[in-house]
C-alpha cells in the first residue's frame, strides 16, 4: 500500500513543492516547526532512511543540502537543521528546518498555522532560490 508521501509524490495527495528531481522530491511540512520546514523525500518508496543503497542516501544528502541553501536564502537563519525520525510515516525522510537557536529544532514545540497562501509563498520563495542554484 502506497504511503503519504508516496501519494503526494504521485499527485495523488496535494502538496506544496518546493523542489523535484527524478529520484527526490521536497516538500513543506504542513505542521511546520518554522517557516520554510520542509520534508526531503526518495520517490523510491523506503521505510528506513538506513534501507537506502549507499548511494541513494549520499544522494538523498546532496539534494537535501541544496533545498537547505534554498530554504537558508529564501529564510534567513543561522542554519537549516536536520532531522531524520521516521516514525511518523513509513517513508524515509528528511526535516530541514530553518533556526536560529537549537531550540528551535524541538518537535514539541508549538507548530506553525499558516494559510494557503502563506504555505504558497513560502514554497515559491524556497523553489526560486533553488531554481537559481541557491
Amino acid at each position: 500500500m502506497a504511503t503519504i508521501f508516496s501519494k503526494i509524490i504521485a499527485g495523488e495527495i496535494p502538496s506544496y513543492k518546493v523542489a523535484e528531481d527524478d529520484r527526490f522530491y521536497a516538500f513543506l511540512d504542513i505542521n511546520p516547526l518554522a517557516k520554510g520546514h520542509t520534508l526531503v523525500v526518495p520517490k523510491r518508496e523506503v521505510d528506513y532512511i538506513y534501507d537506502l543503497t549507499d548511494e541513494e542516501l549520499a544522494a538523498m544528502h546532496v539534494f537535501a543540502k541544496h533545498v537547505a541553501l534554498a530554504i537558508q536564502k529564501a529564510f534567513p537563519c543561522k542554519k537549516v537543521g536536520e532531522a531524520v525520525i521516521g516514525l511518523e510515516v513509513p517513508h524515509a525522510h528528511i526535516h530541514l528546518i530553518p533556526m536560529q537557536k537549537e531550540s528551535d529544532m524541538l518537535f514539541s514545540n508549538p507548530k506553525l498555522k499558516l494559510t494557503d497562501d502563506e504555505f504558497k509563498a513560502v514554497a515559491a520563495a524556497i523553489n526560486s532560490a533553488w531554481k537559481a542554484g541557491a
